[in-house]
């Protein structure tokens, strides 16, 4: 995984070996902006990201590749023996988040620390990206099971398999994606596309045909020619079922007026004593079009949401970033770094992050503190490897999954409105604010007075 990284990470690095810099840096990865129409972030990515920094390495056919892209030969000699040796502190997987929030904080060699830069935020951005939309999908469900199903639209192989992990742990019942059912024991689920129905010369042949290879598990596509017609026979395949001792799961309806659809399709199932038979529906869904459907009164029990979940159409992208905020000095003391660009200031030092929660439970305010204050609220970070080693114990999927689940129910209803949510409160302690106002200046006056 080593060369999984920008060009200029590695010439920083070669740079910083070529002119003896070795010393300790810390870095923090932060998203610096929500996006529209949003409140928060669910984390995740941290279990990728342990993984990687464990066993990145540099073959000797990396090597080669890099030699004749000018790399030096005593800087290759370097990667060949390459090891991340660092300290990590970072917030669990399925933690809600906000904007400027150390989420990782890694304290390294600076070569090491620079140079997994590019895969931490390609791995975090997008998958924290996925969760965060997908648990706006899932909260628009108001309970109703939302199933992952946008594997043939989403980014490649790597990017499926992620976004059904991501939506999982966001509260998402299950996942299209076979591979990443065995990978990841996430339930599948699925039923049949309109190849399947058009294959038989009648609809209601292909919905017995179905039935007769998964009688316990049945979904009838209806939509195909008529969804009324289609309703009509698959009631006819599910009294069929019934007198064999089985129930029909549902149908599905892909198309269409989905809430005049589906509650016309309802009638004709509860006119056949079908109640139980659950209603499905999949096509261009997100939180916005469900939020419209369930407020029309649409009888209907699950969705199948894919493109618009699997690739967070609306806003494809985080403004996750990695920034440098100390340094070690030739004494072996830290000196904290901040960056002042117009719009891109950081914050320097190491930092911790502490939540206050309500009476209730629920989340109050979030404060950002240097590493060593300490506050009456939870310490968000915790330390995750020391010398390149885990001191964490990887939670299963299920427990991350749960875990998110809690969160989610700690933020406040207002936070999770679709348009228009308010800012979550975010603060920054006085000390970090005093130390940031002291460098701002030191740094101002240096950089402006003294060229030389």
């Amino acid at each position: 995984m080593g060369l999984l990284t920008d060009f200029y990470e590695l010439t920083m690095c070669a740079a910083y070996f070529d002119n003896k810099k070795f010393e300790t840096a810390t870095f923090d990865l932060f998203i610096r902006r929500l996006p529209k129409n949003r409140s928060y972030f669910l984390f995740i990515g941290l279990e990728e990201t342990l993984g990687y920094l464990q066993s990145i390495k540099f073959t000797e056919e990396h090597l080669t590749y890099l030699k004749g892209q000018g790399f030096k030969e005593d800087f290759l000699d370097y990667l060949r023996h390459f090891k991340f040796t660092g300290e990590v502190w970072a917030i669990p997987e399925g933690t809600i988040v906000f904007p400027n929030e150390p989420l990782l904080r890694i304290t390294a060699p600076i070569i090491e620390a620079q140079l997994v830069e590019t895969f931490l935020l390609n791995s975090i951005n997008f998958q924290t990206m996925i969760a965060s939309k997908a648990s706006r999908v899932v909260e628009a469900a108001r309970g109703k099971a939302v199933i992952e199903f946008g594997l043939r639209r989403e980014p490649g192989i790597d990017g499926g398999m992620k976004v059904a992990r991501s939506s999982y742990i966001a509260g998402c019942k299950g996942t299209s994606n076979v591979l990443a059912g065995l990978v990841y024991n996430i339930p599948v689920f699925g039923t049949m596309a309109h190849s399947f129905i058009m294959s038989y010369p009648k609809e209601i042949d292909a919905f017995r045909a179905f039935a007769k290879t998964f009688p316990n598990k049945s979904t009838l596509l209806i939509d195909t020619y008529d969804n009324l017609a289609g309703a009509e026979k698959a009631a006819i395949v599910a009294k069929e079922l019934e007198a064999k001792g089985v129930q029909l799961d549902g149908v599905r309806i892909d198309s269409g007026d989905l809430v005049e659809n589906s509650k016309k399709v309802r009638e004709i199932l509860d006119k056949h004593n079908l109640h139980s038979a659950k209603i499905f529906v999949s096509g261009d869904l997100d939180e916005y079009r469900i939020t419209e459907l369930l407020n029309a009164g649409a009888p209907i029990n699950s969705f199948g949401v894919g493109t618009k979940m699997g690739t967070s159409a609306d806003h494809p992208y985080l403004d996750g970033i990695y920034k440098l905020c100390e340094t070690q000095s030739a004494l072996g003391d830290f000196v904290p770094i901040m960056k002042l660009s117009k719009g891109k200031i950081t914050l320097p030092g190491r930092k911790q992050v502490y939540r206050f929660t309500n009476n209730d439970g629920t989340y109050q305010k979030d404060v950002i503190t240097l590493a060593n204050e300490s506050a009456l609220g939870e310490p968000l970070l915790i330390k995750v490897m020391e010398k390149g080693k885990l001191t964490y114990k990887l939670p299963p999927l299920d427990e991350i999954k749960r875990f998110a689940e809690e969160n989610l129910a700690k933020l406040p209803k207002k936070y999770k409105v679709l348009i228009n949510a308010p800012y979550y409160p975010v603060e920054v302690s006085q000390e970090l604010k005093k130390l940031t106002d002291s460098l701002k200046n030191q740094i101002t006056q240096n950089e402006i007075y003294h060229t030389s």
